[in-house]
């Protein structure tokens, strides 16, 4: 349906120009990517040390750990090595250490601060200052208080920086931490520890107590920097930015500092009222899709059917200048109900013989290439599972592509169960194959002696991968997906045995965009779930589209399309879904059998996040949320749908 002209253009009216409302009680700076904001904040943090090197003074820097500040790192060592920038005159003094934790641990702050920044850089070791995590526990009071002595006898930190949890902690200041704590010892919140429990190989193992510097020690820093990125701390940024200065939130002591910024990417800032709801700020180019974003979201705000709507809802809630174009909510109302109805098809290979005008997917070919990519080996299953099927179903050609092994996912008892299940089924029927067999004792006699935490060796991240890899062949068979069309792709950046993965490489790009060329898809399936807690989904995404964009010139491709799905942590927003595929009550439940087979990510899973659900009942769930949520908005009512956005690559 074409867009009226009249909605086509900017609001000019007085009351429009006169608007710049600001709801932001800390500045924001908002960037395209973590890359491009950690590159301004590596700007900031050289140029700080070269003005100070100007005046022969120390700079004194406070630094954060963890992987949001990575890539600041990077570049201060790209610095060093290729700009001259030297860091003989920086003293360094780190927020905060796990309790009890060894200097040496691969987990603790020291290794990490060593591995990411001081081995690659001029900086004397004896100036870097990290809190002690092996001290007793009757010393660390004083040395806390050692601690805060030593930031003032430098002189003080010139330039905090700091990430935010979940929860709004800065530094290991939880919730409750007082405006004026100092260097201390503090419990970790469950939030917290379910977050690091990754780094060390399940949360039993996760320290409960941490050293910080306190919120009061962080205020005294002169410039603070804070880094945020990903959609899984958008909520948090919007309360410790727009929200009430609370103790609950610790971050968002901050307001009161007068020398703070948030450098966040889109992803983080998408809570933020600038961009959630910006007509409530100034003046906005009212195109279709800010008229689908406003009126979806004032029907959800109200709770409303989008035609029961009135001009009085727009007029008290910010949209007047919605009517000033329009006339009338009535002929809004129908024009935003249309697209919504739109979105919904049960033929997401698009509907054989019928008018494809306002429907999500062509019409032609009848059947197509279907090439649905899943980062993990049960991604296609949890995220996309009915209309996985429903595509196997209406007869298209399905290939799946799984990207990485999963491997590190496998709980160690479960390698051990199948490992003693090959063994003992081998020596009942008196099969013998040396080199399996020595792989096998290998992993196993690892697994006897596995420290806490300790990185799989390569034999065991072998079994653990034939674990994923035939479970994923499960669910491959129960979809009715021929085995020739499983594609197991392995890429070499995921392969480290750890959660902290290689940066992506020319293989990676290569394996992907051979094996686009091979099948020559007509769609794609991707995961767009920027919220994944791991970055697996981002990095598996970030190699397809650099791989569609080296064949954007091959005929085949003009005529592909890709969509995005979300993972098991979130959903699309409700305007920006733009294929909503319904599913019944039985294929509800046949979504269930599909993710069962995938036994290894039950009852336990190692990566469980901070959300206690199984993944059959986050999808359930998540789907019956999207189904509700089209009903609301008055339109047809579906025991749960999957939702889809078109990327133009």
């Amino acid at each position: 349906m074409s867009i009226p002209k009249i909605i086509i253009i900017m609001v000019t009216t007085t009351t429009a120009k006169s608007r710049h409302i600001s709801f932001e009680k800390i500045p924001v700076e908002q960037y395209a990517s973590p890359a491009a904001a950690s590159l301004q904040a590596a700007y900031e943090i050289a140029q700080l040390i070269r003005d100070k090197q100007a005046k022969g003074e120390r700079a004194v820097l406070g630094l954060a750990t963890g992987s949001t500040p990575k890539r600041v790192y990077k570049e201060l060592i790209r610095l060093h090595r290729e700009e001259g920038l030297s860091f003989k005159n920086v003293t360094t003094f780190n927020l905060d250490e796990y309790f009890p934790m060894q200097p040496g641990a691969v987990q603790g702050y020291r290794h990490f601060m060593q591995e990411n920044l001081f081995n690659h850089i001029d900086i004397d070791q004896a100036n870097c200052h990290i809190p002690d995590g092996s001290i007793p526990t009757e010393l660390v009071r004083s040395h806390g208080e050692q601690y805060e002595t030593m930031i003032a006898d430098a002189g003080g930190i010139d330039f905090q920086l700091l990430g935010i949890g979940r929860n709004g902690h800065i530094g290991f200041n939880e919730p409750g931490s007082h405006s004026s704590s100092v260097t201390r010892l503090i419990t970790l919140d469950m939030a917290t520890r379910m977050d690091a429990a990754a780094e060390f190989g399940g949360i039993a193992n996760v320290p409960k107590k941490a050293i910080t510097m306190g919120i009061g020690t962080i205020m005294k820093a002169r410039k603070i920097i804070l880094l945020a990125w990903g959609e899984n701390k958008a909520a948090i940024v919007r309360q410790a930015v727009e929200g009430p200065v609370t103790e609950f939130v610790p971050a968002s002591w901050l307001q009161a500092h007068g020398q703070v910024k948030f450098m966040m990417d889109d992803a983080c800032a998408g809570e933020l009222t600038r961009n959630k709801t910006p007509w409530l700020i100034d003046q906005v180019m009212w195109d279709r899709g800010m008229i689908k974003k406003a009126v979806t979201h004032l029907a959800v705000s109200l709770q409303k059917p989008i035609l029961k709507l009135t001009n009085n809802d727009y007029n008290e809630n910010g949209l007047s200048d919605l009517l000033v174009l329009y006339g009338q909510a009535y002929d809004i109302n129908i024009e935003v109900f249309n697209w919504l109805q739109h979105t919904i098809t049960g033929w997401p290979g698009g509907k054989p013989g019928a008018d494809d005008t306002n429907r999500p997917e062509r019409a032609m070919p009848v059947q197509k290439r279907v090439l649905l990519f899943s980062p993990h080996p049960d991604d296609d299953i949890i995220s996309m599972g009915g209309t996985f099927q429903r595509l196997v179903d209406q007869g298209h050609e399905v290939h799946v592509a799984y990207q990485t092994s999963g491997n590190i996912a496998v709980a160690d008892d479960e390698a051990f169960r199948f490992i003693r299940f090959v063994t003992d089924f081998n020596q009942q029927f008196g099969i013998s194959n040396k080199e399996a067999d020595a792989i096998y004792k290998k992993a196993a006699r690892f697994l006897q002696e596995k420290a806490k935490g300790e990185k799989d060796i390569e034999e065991l991240r072998y079994v653990k991968g034939i674990i994923r890899r035939g479970e994923a062949l499960n669910t491959c068979r129960f979809t009715g997906v021929p085995e020739e069309r499983i594609h197991f792709m392995n890429l070499p950046f995921y392969e480290t045995g750890q959660v902290e993965k290689k940066p992506l490489g020319e293989e990676d790009y290569l394996l992907t965009k051979q094996l686009i060329e091979k099948i020559k898809p007509h769609q794609v399936y991707a995961a767009g779930d920027l919220a994944d807690p791991h970055g697996t989904h981002k990095v598996c995404l970030d190699a397809i589209l650099e791989a569609m964009k080296r064949l954007r010139s091959e005929t085949y491709m003009k005529d592909c399309w890709l969509w995005l799905y979300k993972g098991a942590w979130a959903e699309w927003d409700i305007h920006q879904i733009e294929m909503a595929v319904p599913l019944s009550p039985d294929q509800v439940l046949k979504k269930r059998t599909g993710i069962f087979k995938h036994q290894s990510q039950k009852d336990g899973v190692v990566f469980q996040g901070s959300d206690s659900r199984e993944f059959w009942q986050r999808a359930k769930e998540r789907n019956k949320a999207t189904a509700d949520l089209y009903n609301l908005l008055g339109l047809a009512e579906y025991a749960a749908m999957e939702a889809f956005v078109k990327w133009e690559y």
